[in-house]
């Protein structure tokens, strides 16, 4: 019996097959690109900033020089220590004894440290001291008070008289504790009855 000879030819009802598996790659790696380069930007979000460098301090120290320039230069005598410049003003001069009215007569000098503070932004400390004598009148009890309260007494006048902003000042009242020497004279008690006018090596914030 003759057969028909058959004829094979090549079956390409599945070539899609393969184009199919190459898009099937191009996604996956596109997919994978796109999602490390969200966990790229979001390791980016989480991450600690880098801190600014901070400026560099600012030399106070120039600043209080220059305004000892100054209030040498109008008689005073102004001592420039770790904690800042330091204008020691004897009670006589602005105080009466026993008393926390500055008297007119030191208001020039007050004007003088004024104009210097005011040109500055430094802090400024305003701290009065007594002698070893004790006081009890009816307006102070003690030393403690007194000194304290002129203190106050000055941190008004260049608040109110002379613009100097009262955020910028504070007041201490040592009383009798550090002299600058001992009570056993007059002239000693004196020089332990003053305010101290502290002009800080800091700024004010």
């Amino acid at each position: 019996m003759i057969q028909t000879p058959r004829y094979y030819r090549t079956d390409t009802s599945h070539r899609w097959i393969f184009s199919y598996a190459d898009i099937l790659t191009v996604l996956l790696v596109l997919f994978v690109a796109i999602s490390a380069q969200g966990l790229h930007k979001a390791d980016a979000r989480t991450r600690p900033a880098v801190p600014p460098r901070s400026a560099a301090p600012v030399d106070r120290r120039a600043d209080l020089r220059r305004v000892q320039r100054i209030l040498e230069r109008q008689g005073l005598n102004p001592r420039l220590e770790s904690r800042g410049l330091v204008i020691s003003l004897p009670q006589a001069v602005l105080f009466p004894s026993g008393e926390d009215r500055v008297i007119p007569s030191a208001l020039p000098v007050v004007a003088e440290i004024a104009d210097a503070i005011r040109g500055i932004p430094n802090r400024v400390t305003l701290a009065g001291y007594a002698d070893a004598v004790p006081i009890h009148n009816r307006r102070f009890r003690d030393n403690w008070v007194l000194s304290a309260a002129r203190g106050l007494s000055l941190l008004e006048i260049l608040g109110t008289r002379y613009g100097i902003p009262q955020e910028r000042l504070a007041v201490a009242g040592y009383g009798s504790n550090s002299p600058r020497g001992p009570n056993d004279t007059a002239d000693n008690r004196a020089l332990n009855r003053r305010v101290e006018i502290v002009i800080l090596n800091e700024a004010a914030p």
